[in-house]
């Protein structure tokens, strides 16, 4: 093999990884906003459709989910390797304030702040996905797969 091919090849080697790097970056920012979208579509059903008006905590945890989920289409549309850096903290803040309300809601930590206190609480059986998964915890799980899928993204480079 004469250095023109083996430059040439070596070329294309380089070009098929960036494109691999960049497939892989698409599929962790697209699926981390399909978790985002499913999250902020349920509470949306949950309040407008079901009409089940959310908690002070509640309110809180959508304050942070609702951006990211657009913050996460532009991100994944762009294929930006940055949108971790934008995307963490909301993520990050947002999942705080869910494993805090999970963590009221199973008993673990006394109730200091009462965001269920006056209006709609958390503890109300309709307030539960098929009678057993809380919303708390499914918003914490929600926040935490975004979270892990965005620090997967802060490892991959953009072509």
């Amino acid at each position: 093999m004469n250095l023109t091919n083996r430059a040439g090849a070596e070329n294309a080697s380089d070009f098929a990884k960036a494109a691999s790097e960049a497939d892989l970056l698409w599929s962790k920012l697209f699926v981390a906003w399909l978790v985002a979208l499913a999250a902020t579509l349920g509470a949306l059903f949950i309040g407008e459709v079901m009409g089940q008006t959310p908690c002070l905590l509640c309110w809180y945890q959508r304050a942070f989910m609702f951006p990211l989920t657009i913050v996460l289409a532009v991100g994944a549309f762009r294929s930006d390797s940055g949108t971790w850096r934008y995307g963490l903290p909301l993520a990050v803040i947002g999942g705080g304030i869910a494993l805090y309300h999970s963590l009221l809601y199973a008993g673990v930590i006394a109730e200091a702040l009462e965001p269920c206190g006056q209006g709609p609480s958390c503890t109300d059986a309709a307030m539960t996905i098929f009678g057993i998964l809380p919303l708390p915890f499914i918003s914490f799980a929600a926040f935490a797969a975004v979270t892990i899928l965005l620090l997967l993204t802060t490892r991959t480079t953009k072509p």
